[in-house]
């Protein structure tokens, strides 16, 4: 188990800080600006007479959430794809490759 100076933790504590207002900001803009553009479509879509329920409508909303939800994964769940053991189990290969190397020119 790592253990970590109080400096090494607030340093942590303050990225992580850090990673999480900036998806809090993402969040709340894609809020606001799906908000007012799905206003906009329909008082346009209302004063032409045309559908509102179609794709185009939804598909700033659809692709950009894909987004968010992509980045609220990269922040709340580090671990899922590529986290702490995956790390280890490359620095070990990688510094076996290297005296694997290093052997070889003895």
């Amino acid at each position: 188990m790592e253990t970590y100076t109080k400096e090494e933790k607030y340093l942590r504590a303050r990225k992580r800080l850090e990673k999480e207002k900036s998806f809090y900001k993402h969040l709340f803009w894609y809020v606001v600006v799906n908000i007012f553009l799905l206003v906009m479509t329909w008082l346009e879509t209302e004063k032409k007479g045309e559908d509102f329920w179609n794709f185009g409508t939804f598909s700033t909303a659809v692709f950009w959430g894909l987004g968010v939800v992509v980045h609220g994964a990269s922040v709340f769940i580090p671990d899922l794809f590529l986290g702490k053991e995956w790390e280890k189990r490359q620095i070990a290969r990688f510094m076996r490759k290297q005296e694997q190397q290093e052997k070889r020119w003895e």
